[in-house]
């Protein structure tokens, strides 16, 4: 299609105008269920949608149908699975191409799955990629500003994500689940979904909903979190506050379609991450190596106060942004949070596209400049890791911040084979071996 468009400029023109633009995803929705037999008919499909936290929600809504005997398949922005097997999503989408969803609902069918979990995001809503997706259960896990050059503005982001409950509300028996500590709860409890379930905190919003979990007595702690949902009492290897909110969103969602309270307790306490979120690099260093894919301000803050259960001494951190002109308004504030908690900021190379990565870090770095971290910038991401995992010293936290378990770089001409991790590992293998 790209290079069709490139023959012939004014179909390239023509493509631009909303009507034909929308016209032309629907159609491509349309024709990829056509295609296989509109498969999530025969699927309990699960949409998790939100800014944060939608891959590891989602990772562990699917552990826990698969701990309970529920053969379910997942579809996310970094790793795709059914049953056992998993493979990464190379696709940079997380809801990849229509044809391409539509085709591993149908294996899904075909391997036997008969639930379906699928991250579903605003990028995707705006292509029309769910509609054709049955969906029965749809869960909110919060919003912060993203995306808002492809949107327009934070109100038309949250309208699109608002969409996929609106959707499941065709559902004659559709499911809700909201986190009513959020601020927006309030417009994604608007579509007349049959039954809704929330969570949070405050047990005040509980009567915006049939059911409500509220989140109780958080302890958190280097290796493990525990906490009271519905005044029962869980506990999961994975850390961070923040995870309390996507694990009680699992939770919830899976309770709503039938999961016990035994089953899930069961299957939480022995859940793992999603790769790339909250990872830890262990190589037998004295200090703490994490790898996350934190890329917009909210999840970036909320990654640095989950690095403080490791109780550091200093926090150095990699920081860069996304190029191509995405989100251009959120370099500055990430800088300037990244400053504010690190005591060594690395700007680096971050998926620049065709953008100048010098031009992306002074973006950040403008942010920086009233923060206690000193600065430095080293496009090299490689480079960039390497430097920090060399300034670290024992009891310190060096946070990779951006990439998270992806396995490629955007870069001018193209992608290039990339993992966060596997630099890391590298470096400490190269270490010990001189």
């Amino acid at each position: 299609m790209i290079e069709l468009l490139k023959k012939f400029p004014l179909l390239g023109r023509l493509a631009r105008l909303p009507f034909l633009s929308r016209a032309y995803h629907y159609s491509l929705s349309f024709l990829g269920a056509l295609r296989y037999g509109f498969p999530s008919r025969r699927l309990i499909v699960i949409g998790v949608t939100g800014t944060k936290g939608k891959t590891t929600t989602a990772h562990l809504l699917t552990q826990l149908l698969q701990s309970s005997g529920r053969p379910a398949g997942l579809a996310t922005t970094v790793l795709f699975r059914i049953g056992d097997r998993e493979w990464v999503n190379a696709t940079k989408q997380t809801m990849p191409g229509r044809f391409a969803l539509q085709g591993l609902l149908r294996r899904m069918v075909r391997e036997g799955c008969r639930y379906a979990v699928v991250e579903t995001s605003s990028e995707g809503i705006l292509q029309f990629r769910h509609r054709f997706i049955d969906y029965r259960a749809a869960i909110f896990t919060n919003l912060s500003p993203e995306h808002i050059e492809r949107h327009g503005s934070f109100e038309n982001y949250r309208e699109a994500k608002v969409r996929l409950f609106a959707r499941t509300a065709r559902h004659r028996d559709g499911i809700g689940i909201y986190n009513l500590d959020d601020a927006n709860a309030d417009k994604f409890l608007a579509p007349p979904l049959r039954r809704k379930f929330g969570f949070g905190r405050d047990a005040a919003q509980a009567k915006k909903v049939h059911e409500f979990f509220g989140i109780e007595d958080v302890r958190l702690a280097p290796d493990r979190t525990e906490f009271s949902l519905g005044g029962e009492r869980y506990r999961m290897p994975l850390v961070g506050g923040f995870n309390v909110y996507n694990a009680a969103a699992a939770l919830v969602a899976a309770l709503a379609l039938g999961v016990s309270v035994p089953e899930a307790r069961s299957a939480l306490a022995s859940a793992k991450p999603a790769p790339g979120r909250l990872e830890l690099v262990r190589a037998g260093q004295p200090f703490t190596v994490i790898v996350d894919y934190a890329h917009e301000p909210a999840s970036l803050a909320a990654l640095y106060e989950a690095a403080k259960i490791f109780g550091p001494r200093r926090v150095i951190g990699i920081l860069g942004s996304q190029g191509g002109g995405r989100d251009v308004w959120k370099r500055a504030a990430m800088g300037e949070i990244a400053a504010r908690y690190c005591d060594e900021l690395i700007l680096t190379g971050e998926d620049p596209y065709d953008e100048d990565p010098e031009r992306i870090m002074d973006d950040i770095e403008k942010g920086t400049r009233d923060g206690k971290a000193n600065v430095r910038r080293l496009a090299d991401r490689g480079e960039a890791i390497r430097t920090a995992l060399s300034l670290a010293e024992e009891g310190d936290a060096v946070v990779l911040s951006g990439k998270g378990g992806e396995v490629s770089m955007c870069v001018k001409g193209g992608t290039i084979p990339w993992s966060d991790r596997e630099v890391a590992e590298d470096f400490f293998k190269t270490r010990k071996a001189s």
